[in-house]
């Protein structure tokens, strides 16, 4: 087993983010060595983002938090900070909320997204840095990298990968690597 020593040395600059030629919603994600197929959200990669409209921002983000839940996966090893899930945990996804776009313990009066989810795609999560300080209503909230549907269906504007490959592109990630979509 590598330490975390080890980890922290293999770290990469910049993870791509690639879509299909063919299908929008589809893509790639290049990580060093690895090549991964990708889910993107349901209007592809977008330029201008808005809160539910379903695209996945343009851009080049920080990862700030590898969030996973313990009942359901290991640790994960990784240089990045990193923090538990619960079933108080939740992602305030409100404009309205002066905790838009920020993580809020449940139950929330504001609109909000669960974290401790039924499904397997929050089992490992990365927070990317999108519209934070200041987080600006509307621009959109909760745009993560995540597990991927069966059969890579849309997401609602995060980036997911196989279940199996996020603990291995985790792995790969540090306090200066940049994930860059488009």
């Amino acid at each position: 087993m590598k330490s975390l020593a080890a980890v922290k040395r293999r770290t990469l600059d910049v993870i791509r983010v690639f879509r299909s030629p063919v299908d929008a919603t589809k893509g790639r994600v290049r990580a060093g060595s690895l090549d991964l197929p990708c889910a993107l959200g349901s209007l592809g990669i977008v330029r201008s983002k808005r809160e539910g409209d379903g695209g996945t921002p343009a851009g080049c983000f920080r990862v700030l938090t590898v969030l996973y839940r313990p009942d359901r996966a290991r640790r994960p090893r990784t240089a990045l900070p990193i923090r538990r899930i619960g079933p108080d945990d939740g992602w305030c996804d409100d404009p309205g909320s002066r905790l838009y776009n920020r993580p809020v313990r449940l139950p929330h009066r504001a609109r909000h997204e669960r974290l401790f989810r039924q499904d397997h795609l929050y089992d490992v999560v990365l927070d990317l840095d999108w519209n934070r300080r200041p987080a600006v209503p509307g621009r959109g909230s909760a745009i993560f990298l995540h597990s991927a549907r069966p059969a890579f269906g849309p997401t609602e504007g995060c980036v997911a990968v196989g279940r199996n490959a996020i603990a291995r592109l985790v792995e790969r990630l540090g306090p200066r690597t940049r994930i860059r979509i488009g």
